[in-house]
């Protein structure tokens, strides 16, 4: 890790920062340090997966076993990339760890607590799935889901997504997935298992590896809506769907129309608000990452006078530039992938549903504290694999799904792993962080949190405190809980994320706000200056490629 002391004296503002951090990263890659991240090369462990998953489906037990040693590989060679890469893009450094730690975590959940050869299968036309492709085991019904995993099994012989002679077949339209009535005896939607065809298995694996709220398919995460009723019945379903949003206050569209207004007006409020953000943060030296910095004089006496409300302002800060850039960059999937591309090419992975919110309704926080913070409001995004360890143990161990073992289980495994997966993310920054005594410690004190708070709710339950308490006083005393609880230990992860420079990252290419002065002196209208990507030439070929 690097330290700002070897400027010698404070930076005069966030550019020269940025300068300086350039300056020493490609010093590192001259003198031998640390290496540039490459594409292709340092994802080949995730390649080797890919290519596992691509075999043809197949009963021989060689082949299942042979997931074991491919994750292995992929495990070595994302351990290597974080030990080896760097970035002075401070949201490049960020994301190596990031991601190669997520694909550790995201490629165990597929590879070793499932069999992604096997156990998944995901809703499809009917019409473009060979029978033989159709899966007729009926799966277990998982109560949590808003639909049960049981698969129509009277498929008829249809015809492929793409014949043997390279020819694309036409879509349905995408409307029909949500009609609300059968027009046919046979179903319009299937589950669709490992397909047979090279090219119709390129999309189905394409979609496991990177679905990661595994929406459509027999795994989906049960904090967002189920597939529409029209698509349930469809399948022959004996199970009702979800509302359209369900307790956690997540919601999905009812039609492309509905999804794209809301998905761009995201994008655009929160370009505005990042660019707004981005101009504040940078006016406390604390976002550039020297966190001893005292608040800028122009902030209120109110403010600078007090060290709580200091350390307030800069957590709301925190958390609204943490939140925005989430949810903006997520709002984006829909408009490319849904608007831009269109079901033509993507069938039903562009319909409308398949894009619910990543964050829940508030109001979950203030019925149930910390849980629901966790549980239902923040994004869901790792749920999935966040969860697979918990139920692969659980199962073996034979514990009640929903007993007090299993729970406190599934909270451990699944706050132990973002720990990880956010201490990988600091690790990589370039800027001098606290990948363990930071985020690490940050999330592994929630399950500690969320612990006290349920046994001190249930023991006013069982004094019958509660039921003379209005709703309101409940919501109140919720808040008031959990915004104590991360005024103490929030700033772990805030500060971790601060030191390391996270937010000298630049968000917009064109700030409205700087343009009209409100920035650095030097600043203008366009943003984005210098290098974003290269090509790293390697000692060998295949180390070559496009640098980050």
């Amino acid at each position: 890790m690097v330290s700002t002391s070897l400027w010698g004296s404070p930076p005069a503002s966030y550019r020269d920062l940025v300068i300086l951090y350039e300056k020493q990263f490609n010093e590192s890659v001259a003198n031998g340090g640390y290496q540039p991240y490459v594409w292709p090369y340092r994802s080949f462990g995730v390649y080797a997966v890919i290519l596992y998953l691509l075999l043809p489906p197949t009963s021989s037990r060689l082949v299942s076993y042979a997931r074991y040693p491919i994750f292995g590989f992929n495990v070595y060679w994302a351990f290597k990339a974080i030990r080896e890469c760097r970035s002075a893009a401070v949201s490049t450094a960020y994301g190596i760890g990031l991601l190669d730690g997520w694909a550790i975590l995201w490629l165990a959940a597929v590879l070793l607590f499932d069999d992604g050869r096997k156990d998944f299968q995901r809703i499809e036309w009917a019409e473009l799935v060979d029978e033989v492709d159709i899966d007729s085991k009926d799966k277990e019904v998982d109560e949590k889901d808003g639909y049960a995993r049981k698969p129509h099994t009277d498929g008829e012989a249809v015809r492929q997504r793409h014949t043997n002679s390279g020819t694309t077949t036409t879509y349905p339209d995408i409307s029909d997935s949500l009609s609300n009535s059968r027009s046919q005896d046979k179903p319009k939607f299937v589950w669709q298992s490992l397909p047979h065809n090279f090219l119709q298995r390129l999309d189905w694996v394409a979609d496991l590896v990177s679905n990661f709220r595994l929406i459509g398919w027999t795994h989906q995460i049960s904090a967002i809506p189920s597939p529409p009723r029209s698509v349930l019945q469809n399948l022959n379903h004996p199970r009702t769907a979800t509302p359209p949003t369900v307790s956690s206050g997540t919601h999905r569209y009812p039609t492309t129309r509905a999804l794209l207004r809301a998905k761009l007006t995201t994008v655009f409020l929160g370009y505005l608000g990042f660019d707004i953000l981005k101009c504040i943060m940078m006016q406390d030296p604390y976002f550039w990452g020297l966190i001893e910095s005292p608040p800028p004089a122009y902030l209120p006496l109110f403010i600078t006078s007090s060290v709580a409300a200091t350390k307030i302002y800069r957590l709301v800060l925190s958390l609204t530039g943490v939140y925005v850039s989430l949810e903006t960059i997520m709002a984006l999937a829909a408009p490319f992938f849904v608007g831009l591309v269109g079901p033509r090419y993507l069938g039903l992975r562009a319909a409308p549903w398949q894009y619910p919110d990543i964050y829940g309704s508030y109001g979950i926080v203030l019925r149930k504290g910390l849980a629901g913070w966790w549980g239902g409001w923040w994004h869901q995004t790792f749920r999935f694999a966040f969860e697979a360890p918990t139920r692969f143990f659980v199962s073996k161990f034979g514990w009640a799904e929903r007993g007090t073992k299993a729970k406190m289980l599934g909270l451990v495994i699944a706050f132990g792993s973002s720990a990880l997966l956010h201490a990988s993310g600091s690790s990589t920054m370039w800027a001098s962080t606290r990948p363990f005594k930071g985020p690490g410690l940050f999330f592994a004190l929630q399950p500690v949190g969320i612990v006290v708070q349920m046994g001190l709710s249930q023991l006013m339950v069982r004094l019958g405190i509660t039921d003379r308490l209005p709703g309101w006083v409940r919501q109140v005393g919720n808040f008031v809980v959990v915004h104590i609880w991360f005024y103490y230990t929030a700033p772990f992860f805030t500060d971790d994320v601060a030191r390391g420079g996270i937010w000298l990252f630049e968000p917009v290419p064109i700030s409205f706000w700087r343009g009209l002065g409100y920035g650095l002196k030097e600043e203008g209208w366009w943003q984005w200056n210098g290098k974003i990507i290269g090509w790293h030439t390697g000692k060998r070929w295949w180390q070559s490629g496009i640098s980050f």
